[in-house]
């Protein structure tokens, strides 16, 4: 039943939804032509991509919400655990990651030697690098390093050269005509 309380909260959500089913491979052409007016058919292929998946939950009083975005599950022994919703992105992945071992391992991540582990594998667990420049310089250096990636240090804002003002040469007209 949540999923139909879902589906009658977010009607506008599951026409659309239901419509870009149904579209025709020229129907997703002109779509896509919306955006880029100069695409050619021929330059382009139907490719299956990942699919989103969302979330929904329990309510008592709606029956069933949708949640966007992505959310650790787990059963309360913390014997198992999924990352469900929207897959997660390069910029979400981390903290997720730390949320889960939160939730499944909770006591067994604030021990000393679990405190040690994840320290020696993200040498920044625990700190705020906003406004620290060693920290933060310190934690985009290494995993670079380790990469083999070119990492330039950001230089102190007092450091930058400041531009030096000359004033162009005059130059003198030269005759277009010969002499």
């Amino acid at each position: 039943m949540p999923m139909m309380h879902v589906g009658l909260d977010n009607f506008d959500l599951v026409k659309y939804l239901v419509s870009q089913v149904m579209l025709s491979e020229e129907d997703r052409f002109e779509a896509l032509k919306e955006y880029y007016p100069q695409a050619k058919k021929e330059d382009w292929r139907l490719w299956q991509a990942g699919q989103r998946v969302q979330i929904i939950k329990r309510d008592a009083e709606k029956g069933g919400v949708l949640r966007l975005g992505t959310e650790v599950v787990s059963d309360q022994q913390g014997t198992i655990a999924a990352l469900l919703g929207a897959s997660p992105g390069a910029s979400t992945a981390a903290p997720i990651m730390w949320s889960l071992l939160e939730k499944v391992f909770g006591d067994r991540v604030s021990s000393p030697q679990w405190q040690a582990t994840l320290k020696a594998i993200v040498p920044s667990y625990g700190r705020k690098l906003n406004g620290d420049v060693a920290a933060r310089s310190a934690s985009c250096s290494t995993p670079s390093e380790v990469l083999g990636l070119k990492y330039d240090k950001p230089q102190a804002a007092d450091s930058t050269p400041k531009p030096q003002l000359k004033p162009q040469p005059v130059q003198k007209e030269v005759a277009d005509i010969a002499l």
